[in-house]
């Protein structure tokens, strides 16, 4: 498939596409006039390597990842470098959990009459264009 074909059914962009070809994440054949070509299974890999940077992976470390996807082998540094990616992620959503606890905290203060705080009500039209 072609590159605008892949980037349609992996939901990215042609440049997301040539950004991962340059990091070594993702190889396409080319034609003889300089079009690249890419496996069906290449839409599968967008998706993980999207996966990836979601998670907050580096290219650097989704390219060391990927050679033991592509050849199904699991060796005690990839899952080494795995579960140090878990224990990163894990520290990520503890900090990001106490932050929504004390926006949660504000909230609540600000929203208590004991509190002396004044409420302040959007302006009609604003409200029904916020839906504040």
């Amino acid at each position: 498939m072609r590159i605008g074909e892949l980037a349609e059914q992996a939901g990215v962009s042609v440049r997301a596409l040539r950004y991962y070809e340059e990091q070594g994440l993702l190889t396409a054949e080319r034609s003889s006039s300089g079009q690249r070509h890419y496996a069906e299974a290449a839409a599968e890999r967008v998706r993980l390597i999207q996966m990836l940077y979601g998670a907050g992976l580096t290219s650097r470390t989704i390219a060391g990842l990927l050679p033991c996807v592509d050849a199904q082998v699991s060796t005690p540094e990839s899952r080494a470098l795995l579960a140090a990616e878990r224990d990163r992620i894990n520290a990520q959503i503890t900090e990001l959990t106490k932050t929504r606890d004390r926006l949660d905290a504000v909230i609540e203060a600000s929203t208590a009459p004991e509190n002396g705080c004044v409420v302040a009500h959007a302006p009609h039209g604003l409200a029904a264009a916020t839906g504040i």
